[in-house]
């Protein structure tokens, strides 16, 4: 069965066709770009290659294998395939990260059974240097949760600390989760509840120079002020494009643009600039530097963003009702 934002979004595009601009000076963006590779079907993580300009490292949801790939940015062609030996046979792979150590870690944590699973894993091997087709042994952790099991789609690695988190996907108790120091590759390494996250998650990053987490979920997002291990949410909210099924999210190298990513043949990456407080520290530091506006863009681009935005509530607005009315007409016909 086909899932609700997945429904509401083929609804979104068929119901309003002229809503569409509501994103398209996102998608026209020069860092936006569209994967073209026909593999890559349930684009579920989305990570910027530390050691690559340009490039994402991506991965299917399920039923794919142990397979991560490296996307160009510049062309949405896959440069590179890896296949990580020794990790088994990944069940529900939901998120990627590149750590400070220069190791790409595999976040096999999904549950969709509502949290049934006696723990997950995390993989990880090192960053290729050259990017060609290779396969390359990986290092397994078990995770398990203080408070028992639970479904979750979002990992990221601290990239000052390199310690993991991960944040839960539940609507009425998520949290943010934090790993020991240093992941284990004997026994589980348990991950203990820091924070409380008030929306359903599906995907997340910490800024390049870790003073920002952004999380998103299918209709909204929220970034953080990251002080000592603890987020501090920021009243201001980054835009999120309209996608059809909205399942990742990461920073640009540079920290100024967030890339929205969402599953589908042929799934488009979406750039959306960033502003004010929602600019990492350091990327205001360096704007400020170059001459740049940190405090945020100027009057008409603000008042584009505004009209943007309520372009897509209306289509998403248009779209709810559509869904809803034809299951009550669903529903008599019964």
């Amino acid at each position: 069965m086909r899932s609700l934002p997945s429904v509401l979004g083929a609804a979104a595009l068929v119901a309003l066709p002229a809503a569409a601009p509501a994103a398209a000076d996102d998608h026209t963006s020069p860092s936006s770009f569209t994967i073209e590779d026909s593999r890559i079907t349930e684009s579920s993580g989305l990570a910027a290659s530390r050691a690559h300009p340009g490039v994402y490292w991506t991965h299917n949801d399920s039923d794919d294998g142990p397979y991560v790939y490296a996307v160009d940015s510049k062309t949405g062609r896959t440069v590179a395939t890896v296949t990580m030996r020794g990790v088994g046979s990944p069940r529900d792979v939901e998120a990627i990260s590149v750590g400070p150590d220069g190791n790409v870690y595999v976040g096999d944590i999904g549950d969709n059974l509502g949290g049934t699973w006696p723990h997950v894993w995390i993989y990880r091997f090192p960053e290729p240097k050259k990017l060609r087709n290779t396969t390359v042994t990986a290092t397994q952790f078990t995770v398990k949760y203080e408070d028992g099991p639970r479904n979750a789609e979002a990992m990221m690695i601290d990239p000052r600390t390199g310690r993991a988190y991960i944040a839960s996907k539940s609507q009425e108790n998520g949290g943010l989760y934090a790993g020991p120091k240093t992941l284990s590759a004997s026994g589980a390494n348990i991950f203990r509840r820091v924070a409380d996250i008030d929306m359903e998650v599906t995907d997340g990053a910490f800024a390049p120079d870790a003073s920002r987490l952004v999380l998103r979920g299918y209709f909204e997002a929220a970034e953080y002020r990251w002080r000592g291990g603890k987020p501090e949410r920021l009243k201001e909210v980054p835009d999120l494009p309209l996608q059809r099924q909205g399942e990742s999210v990461t920073f640009t190298t540079d920290g100024g643009t967030l890339m929205y990513g969402t599953e589908g043949p042929g799934s488009k990456v979406t750039a959306v600039e960033l502003g004010g407080e929602l600019l990492p520290d350091a990327t205001a530091k360096e704007q400020e530097k170059n001459g740049g506006d940190p405090a945020g863009r100027d009057a008409a681009s603000k008042e584009e963003k505004n009209r943007n935005l309520f372009k897509g509530a209306l289509t998403f607005a248009v779209a709810a009702a559509l869904f809803f009315g034809l299951r009550s007409v669903l529903r008599r016909r019964r």
